[in-house]
């Protein structure tokens, strides 16, 4: 099964359902003829559809949008915060192309701001799912709750067969470790995979957490792995400020406690256009380079530790 598949068998068992889009139907091609009057193309009209779709869900609908993710993060934002947030409305974004995965385009359509800007909205949830795999396992829930989401649609293939139901609010904890703890969310997560597979070779102990639920977020799971592992890592395709780094900053500084936290992160720019392999070798964040680069910081944190 598929995105559009699932939609498709969603939106059939209940007529609450609604599809609609800002003439992006790279996920939903053949659901206008499936669903009729239930599938509504607006035209690249981001903030039309958003308001379209709070009208909707004000009578009782489940509408479920889709745009390209840096329009329907930045360009429909007011609308978002205005007529979804503050009406706490089951609207359900679908956020095609996040992050790295806009690999061709450059920086007016390049979405790594969109966590910040979602999580930011009261009532929003944000979800990043690792794989399809990771994604199908968490939409029925997500679209069946009342409250508005964000997620950022990711159909690349699974490279790791996730075993844990998916909750909303939880992380899917895939190692524990003591020398490093490894928290990284969407597509990231195959790299990051990776890195933890090589570190681990290299006689490290690693743990590696799938942050697939950023709002809520885990909080346990960030708190436990502070306390057991000597370095924290967060790892996403993501400005460093207002991400996955910050909430974890968030989450410390609530519970009053620290750690030697390493992000891996876009600073204060965005990435180069180009296809998707390279731009996670030129940005530094395939698995080798990581695993690279989060030695260092072992090495780094095993010396300052040590007595002079």
């Amino acid at each position: 099964m598929n995105y559009e598949q699932l939609l498709t068998q969603t939106a059939l068992a209940d007529e609450r359902y609604i599809v609609m889009t800002a003439e992006n139907r790279a996920l939903v091609r053949n659901m206008p003829t499936t669903l009729g009057r239930r599938f509504i193309d607006t035209g690249i009209t981001e903030q039309c559809m958003i308001g379209a779709a709070a009208g909707l869900a004000l009578r009782g609908r489940t509408p479920v949008v889709h745009a390209l993710a840096a329009f329907l993060s930045m360009r429909a934002y007011e609308f978002i915060r205005t007529d979804v947030g503050i009406g706490n409305l089951p609207v359900k974004l679908s956020s095609f192309i996040p992050g790295f995965l806009s690999d061709g385009n450059g920086p007016t359509h390049q979405a790594i701001e969109d966590v910040a800007l979602m999580r930011g909205i009261p009532n929003m949830q944000v979800f990043c799912p690792a794989d399809e795999q990771d994604l199908l396992a968490m939409l029925p829930t997500i679209w069946a709750s009342s409250a508005p989401s964000y997620v950022r649609i990711n159909t690349r293939p699974a490279t790791y067969q996730h075993e844990q139901p998916f909750e909303i609010g939880k992380a899917e904890v895939i190692s524990k470790g003591t020398d490093v703890t490894i928290l990284v969310y969407g597509m990231l997560f195959e790299q990051a995979l990776v890195a933890a597979q090589q570190l681990k070779d290299a006689g490290q102990s690693v743990g590696l957490i799938n942050m697939r639920s950023l709002k809520p977020v885990d909080e346990q799971a960030i708190l436990e792995a502070a306390v057991t592992s000597q370095v924290l890592v967060t790892i996403e395709d993501h400005f460093q400020t207002g991400g996955l780094y910050s909430i974890v900053a968030e989450t410390l500084l609530k519970h009053r406690t620290t750690a030697h936290v390493v992000p891996f992160a876009l600073k204060e720019k965005w990435y180069k256009p180009a296809r998707l392999n390279e731009v996670l070798q030129h940005e530094g964040f395939t698995g080798q380079q990581l695993a690279a680069s989060i030695t260092e910081q072992l090495e780094f944190s095993l010396n300052a530790e040590r007595p002079r």
